[in-house]
């Protein structure tokens, strides 16, 4: 190829590949061993390299590594080694191995020392391979009996409790099985007793407003930007329809069973739109979703629409759905008087950095806790707040203060905000539970219930209290 270029022989463009082949043909004939190299401008004569003898050629290489052989003898010492040629099973397994055999051999005490501290090494994994084993088979034993003991209670209620709900339910003994917890296999029933149905709502009813929705459903028109502005101000809530579809993507997401396509995504939808249409004064509101959810997960739909209906009839939920401002004013200022009472210097500190429950509470009771506590204890605090009512989400709001109050009191008004409305993932179920157990909810000989009566009263004189 590199011929081409020297050539005198001009050739145009239209000159065919066939007439420049015989100089190509006459070119690729194989080079012989004495022909003389090429460059790229000019020949190089050929390199003359002898050719080494390979006994000689093995005698070198001897010399330099200093291997043993023919013309290199080693000491009687190093005639011992051998050549190093082994697998090791592990890599602490390296430090008994001799050394190469171009390297001196181990002395007899750097020996014995490699191997008391593999023989240490060894000791301390074996001890850490006990100690991970006694654990893992503590937590089995431990699970097994948490199991044993679920196994046990539920039983209980199942064979005791609930067949004589109505004379059984206030007894000592079932208020203490309450708090430690309802066995998943029968939470649904027991909370579905606690709640009751005072609206009196059949399963033919949930079908109906089903029903109802489902039509409103295939006559609505695409949300715009317009369209849900309008809907925000509108005064028929039944317009809250589609509002639904683009919050339940937002309910438990770390789930992924709610959300389009998963197998409690239709579910959910059908409960929140049955129940836009049975109460459209009241609507859809965000945070209906997450209770919604943790019904469908315990209940059948049809059970789960009627509990959910009864349970936002309450007069706490009711109006934090409805937005009384007035009303949860008066929540908030009930839930102060026993903050200062129960925590007096986390109590100072918030007042000291203006955060005001409002904050907080809101998303926590708008929710249930569902939202911002994982949800195994979020059903654990469903559980007595089925036995108390409203009162206990109170006293657990105060019961998380009062976990995380040496927190608290070291942040200011902003960090005290982002805590309070994203708690950590992670929450000691029964240490919050003992904090709750803690809270006293009486003040100045008076509980809840006479507290926020008392207040409002005072909101309905006009109390400058209550005023903010």
């Amino acid at each position: 190829m590199f011929l081409l270029p020297f050539c005198k022989r001009k050739y145009k463009k239209e000159d065919s590949l066939s007439s420049i082949s015989p100089l190509l043909a006459k070119d690729s004939r194989p080079v012989e061993q004495g022909d003389p190299g090429w460059k790229l401008f000019g020949k190089v004569p050929p390199r003359e390299s002898p050719i080494k003898d390979p006994k000689r050629i093995q005698k070198e290489y001897e010399t330099k590594s200093g291997r043993p052989g023919p013309g290199n003898p080693t000491s009687p010492r190093k005639s011992v080694r051998k050549n190093l040629d082994f697998e090791p099973l592990s890599t602490t397994a390296l430090i008994l191995e001799d050394r190469p055999a171009n390297l001196p051999a181990k002395p007899a005490e750097e020996a014995q020392k490699h191997r008391q501290q593999y023989e240490e090494m060894v000791a301390q994994v074996k001890k850490r391979e006990l100690k991970e084993a006694q654990k893992r088979k503590k937590q089995l034993e431990d699970r097994c009996k948490l199991e044993d003991s679920i196994c046990t209670v539920a039983q209980t209620w199942n064979q005791e409790i609930l067949p004589n709900w109505s004379t059984m339910c206030t007894s000592r003994r079932v208020r203490d099985l309450w708090w430690q917890g309802i066995p998943p296999s029968v939470r649904g029933k027991v909370w579905s007793l606690a709640v009751g149905n005072e609206l009196n709502i059949t399963h033919e009813l949930y079908n109906i407003c089903l029903a109802r929705a489902k039509e409103k459903w295939n006559t609505m028109p695409a949300p715009t930007a317009e369209t849900e502005a309008e809907d925000a101000g509108s005064s028929d809530r039944e317009s809250s329809l589609e509002l639904i579809k683009l919050d339940i993507s937002r309910t438990f997401p770390q789930l992924c069973i709610f959300q389009q396509g998963g197998p409690y995504h239709d579910v959910l939808h059908s409960i929140l739109g049955a129940y836009t249409c049975y109460r459209p004064d009241v609507g859809y509101v965000q945070g209906m979703s997450f209770i919604a959810a943790v019904l469908i997960l315990n209940l059948d739909t049809a059970d789960a629409f009627i509990a959910f209906a009864n349970l936002l009839n309450k007069p706490c939920q009711m109006a934090f759905f409805r937005v009384d401002h007035s009303l949860m004013l008066t929540y908030f200022a009930a839930f102060e008087v026993f903050f200062e009472e129960n925590l007096p210097k986390l109590f100072a500190h918030f007042k000291k950095n203006n955060l005001t429950p409002d904050i907080y509470l809101i998303d926590w009771i708008f929710t249930l806790y569902s939202k911002p506590l994982p949800l195994d204890l979020a059903c654990r605090v469903w559980d007595v707040f089925c036995r108390d009512g409203e009162e206990f989400l109170f006293r657990t709001a105060l019961g998380l203060l009062r976990l995380y109050q040496d927190v608290l009191t070291c942040m200011d008004f902003i960090h005290m905000a982002q805590f309070l409305t994203r708690l950590p993932d992670l929450i000691p179920t029964e240490q919050l539970f003992q904090h709750i157990a803690a809270i006293h909810m009486a003040s100045r000989n008076k509980k809840w219930a006479q507290v926020l009566q008392a207040l409002q009263k005072d909101q309905e004189r006009g109390s400058p209290v209550l005023k903010r």
